[in-house]
């Protein structure tokens, strides 16, 4: 670069003092229109701006197929501020302009090509260079976006679909080729429609190296991944989304990151994003790196990500991972492989302040998401807000009932009432969190089956049980979420190399489990006492939790206004129970709207006749009526107080 280029570096700048400030504070939450690679005009020419944060180096500069890769070629300079910045306007070099930040560090003899931590485009893998990229789409999302607050509210119906791209659906000519983001946009939408949910939830889209990370070991943080198309793309992808009125949540990983020379390990010759010494800045168990989020720069970093998505993709919620793992300093770790906190406590303060302060600038900045903490531990007040001392996160999975809930149903039936507290259990805690009942991908991998493959009995009893689990699950407290594959009955276990198995859809067996979850999904969305108090205890009211004998569950489901409501009325084995008494709190017909053992879905078509007349006959010290139920095998029951019925009658 000549002198003059450098001249125009330095004053086409596009960071001011003020920035500056906010990045050392670490209060800088929209970087990514600061940093990076920024197509531009400057002074009639146009060309694109480099920014990086590389405070040990020595000398920075652009190489890429615009200069034949030559180090020194086209230099940045530095600002000279102590920001750690360099900059330079490079002219000619536009959008598609494949590049990398050639490094020299100031601390050692190291010297390294790395990718751009802002880029918001990368090439396709094994490739591993950054790409210059500018935006070019057109919302036409305004309905969803004026609406969407409501739509993502804590008291709204909430059934999220569980997904990975890239093994959904493969191309149906060449089983090896992936669908693009505009091909999903289309065929995901419309089975998700289809099927009554309400969200996607995406492993994550970020750009990963390994596809066989399924997305977590995430190295460009500001990139859809190059394998399913282009930013704009994938921003089609959530406008379709968004005009069919679903709601998008992202999978986000500010925990670690992967070793990768070329991403952000070891960026300037230093430890720059990473914790140094390996007991803090090591994963055991992923051998990735860990952020240092005791550094505000990096702070500022992760959370103009999130920002970044929520802002630039429209995107409706992130889904925080691995949050156990940044809370613990001891987390997977052995005696002296870790060091305490300054307290001399095993909590990772640093990583509890700046999931605060995550949470308040993501509320802040975009009051209609929601942010979701996969956390698996006991911690208190992970879904509080950070002013009454908790994490600040909208909502957290609840691992707890999955575990307790996926035991007991993959035990023979015979066995289950021996372990009838396991199904109880969660509601001793269900309203302590803003939960969502989540059975996630990390159910179906590793030898544990496919949730189909872990039911009991025949092929009758295990899809019998299956649609009793999805009911069960539909009408427990809690918001909902289920892995891709489950809603038709997958036999085989998940493989992010190929395509969910379409095929089973002909068989009678899995084509009615799809019936019944559209049909179960359709209520939860229509019947306000399924959703409005999720995470209210005044919303749910035992019948009788304890008929461990027969293991049998009944309760009731209250919309705000109490007299809306539901009885849900559980058989959790093969036998059928005839006349089986379960008390009501209100006089007068009560209509079957949900039956898991209709012939429709597969079953064996008994039940009430549609529903059913309470009867004067009290029921525990507790109702004065009750009703005398069918209960068929392995099913799930619901019913609604039907006034006009009664009043008919």
């Amino acid at each position: 670069m000549n002198d003059s280029h450098n001249e125009s570096a330095v004053s086409a700048s596009l960071l001011t003092e003020h920035d500056i400030y906010l990045l050392k504070q670490g209060s800088h939450f929209k970087l990514y229109d600061k940093l990076g690679a920024h197509p531009m005009n400057f002074r009639g020419e146009d060309g694109t701006y480099f920014a990086v944060w590389a405070p040990n180096a020595s000398s920075v500069s652009v190489v890429g197929n615009f200069n034949d890769w030559e180090d020194g070629a086209h230099p940045l300079s530095a600002r000279g501020d102590d920001s750690g910045i360099w900059e330079g306007f490079i002219p000619g070099v536009g959008h598609g302009a494949i590049y990398k930040y050639h490094i020299v560090s100031s601390l050692n003899d190291y010297t390294v090509d790395k990718g751009d931590p802002m880029a918001r485009y990368w090439q396709l893998p094994p490739d591993t260079a950054s790409v210059v990229w500018s935006d070019s789409f057109v919302w036409s999302d305004d309905d969803w976006m004026t609406r969407r607050a409501s739509r993502n509210s804590l008291n709204a119906p909430v059934s999220i679909y569980e997904c990975h791209l890239g093994s959904w659906r493969r191309d149906q000519n060449e089983p090896d080729k992936w669908l693009n983001y505009r091909q999903l946009a289309h065929e995901l939408c419309d089975h998700l429609k289809t099927g009554n949910f309400t969200h996607v939830e995406l492993m994550p889209i970020m750009e990963h190296p390994f596809y066989g990370s399924w997305g977590y070991q995430v190295l460009g943080y500001f990139a859809p991944t190059a394998r399913y198309g282009t930013p704009e793309d994938f921003r089609y992808f959530v406008d379709h989304m968004h005009r069919n009125n679903i709601g998008v949540i992202l999978d986000w990983v500010p925990s670690h990151f992967p070793s990768n020379e070329y991403g952000l390990t070891y960026f300037d010759g230093s430890h720059l994003y990473e914790h140094a010494d390996p007991r803090r800045g090591w994963h055991p168990d992923w051998k990735s790196y860990i952020f240092n989020l005791g550094r505000n720069e990096v702070r500022a970093f992760l959370i103009s990500n999130a920002i970044y998505w929520l802002d630039q993709f429209h995107v409706d919620g992130l889904r925080v991972d691995a949050v156990a793992s940044m809370l613990y300093l001891d987390y997977s770790r052995k005696e002296g492989e870790w060091i305490p906190n300054t307290k001399g406590g095993r909590e990772n303060l640093e990583s509890i302040s700046f999931m605060r302060r995550m949470n308040e600038v993501v509320y802040e900045m975009f009051p209609g998401v929601q942010t979701i903490a996969e956390e698996s531990t006991a911690w208190p007040m992970v879904s509080k807000p950070a002013y009454m001392g908790g994490l600040g996160f909208g909502m957290k999975w609840n691992m707890g009932w999955m575990h307790d809930t996926l035991d007991y149903f993959q035990l023979d039936p015979v066995y289950r009432s021996y372990h009838h507290n396991e199904i109880t259990f969660s509601l001793w805690y269900a309203f302590s969190e803003n939960f969502v009942l989540a059975i996630s991908h990390d159910e179906v991998v590793h030898g544990k089956k496919s949730i189909l493959g872990r039911m009991p009995g025949d092929d009758w009893q295990k899809f019998a049980n299956l649609r009793l689990l999805w009911g069960y699950m539909l009408t427990h407290p809690g918001k909902k979420l289920n892995f891709m594959g489950s809603e038709f009955g997958q036999w085989n276990e998940w493989d992010h190399d190929k395509s969910l198995d379409w095929n089973l859809l002909q068989f009678p067996l899995h084509s009615g489990l799809w019936r019944f979850v559209q049909d179960a999904n359709k209520l939860l969305r229509e019947e306000p006492s399924l959703y409005q108090r999720d995470f209210d205890g005044q919303g749910f009211e035992w019948v009788s939790c304890n008929d461990s004998t027969n293991s049998v569950l009944s309760y009731l489901r209250f919309a705000s206004d109490r007299d809306d409501m539901l009885l849900v009325v559980c058989n959790l084995t093969p036998t059928p129970r005839n006349n089986y008494r379960v008390g009501v709190p209100r006089t007068g017909y009560w209509r079957e709207v949900l039956n898991s053992d209709s012939q429709t879905y597969g079953g064996s078509n008994q039940g009430n006749l549609g529903g059913q007349e309470a009867a004067p006959v009290a029921f525990a010290g507790r109702y004065d009526q009750s009703l005398s139920l069918n209960l068929p095998p392995l099913s799930v029951l619901v019913f609604k107080p039907d006034h006009e019925h009664s009043q008919q009658r």
